[in-house]
C-alpha cells in the first residue's frame, strides 16, 4: 500500500475542497435585503470586483504573485498561498441596484443588496 502522505496529498486535497475554497460564503435575508458574507483571506479591497447584471451578482478577485529577489533562490516543495483568480455568481433576482453596499474588513467581504419594493398600490380603472 502506498503511503498517503507521499503520493496522494495533492490529489485528495483538491478533490475534497469545494468549488471555490478561497471564497466560502454565507447568504441570508434580513431587513428586506439579501446579505452575502464571503471569506476572502489574503485579498485586498483593490483585488475584488463586484458586478450585478440581470439579476445575477458576480464577485471576483485576482491576486498576482509578486516575485522579489529573495524568492529567486528558494526551491519550494509545496506552495499553498493562493495566487490567481476566483469568482462566484449568485442569482438574486430583482434588487435595488442603486442601494447595494459593500464593505471589506479583516478578510471578510459583506455585501447588502436591498430587495426592490413591490408595488402594492392598487389602481382602479374606470371603463368609458
Amino acid at each position: 500500500m502506498l503511503p498517503r502522505k507521499m503520493f496522494l496529498d495533492d490529489m485528495f486535497d483538491n478533490f475534497l475542497e469545494s468549488e471555490s475554497p478561497k471564497m466560502r460564503c454565507d447568504i441570508y435575508e434580513a431587513n428586506n435585503a439579501y446579505n452575502l458574507e464571503l471569506d476572502m483571506p489574503g485579498f485586498n479591497k483593490n483585488d475584488i470586483n463586484i458586478e450585478y447584471n440581470k439579476g445575477t451578482m458576480t464577485i471576483s478577485a485576482k491576486k498576482v504573485q509578486e516575485v522579489n529577489d529573495e524568492d529567486k533562490d528558494k526551491k519550494y516543495i509545496r506552495r499553498e498561498r493562493f495566487c490567481g483568480e476566483v469568482s462566484r455568481s449568485f442569482y438574486l433576482g430583482e434588487i435595488d441596484e442603486e442601494a447595494i453596499k459593500a464593505e471589506f474588513k479583516d478578510g471578510t467581504l459583506k455585501v447588502t443588496a436591498p430587495k426592490k419594493q413591490e408595488n402594492t398600490s392598487k389602481k382602479i380603472i374606470n371603463i368609458d
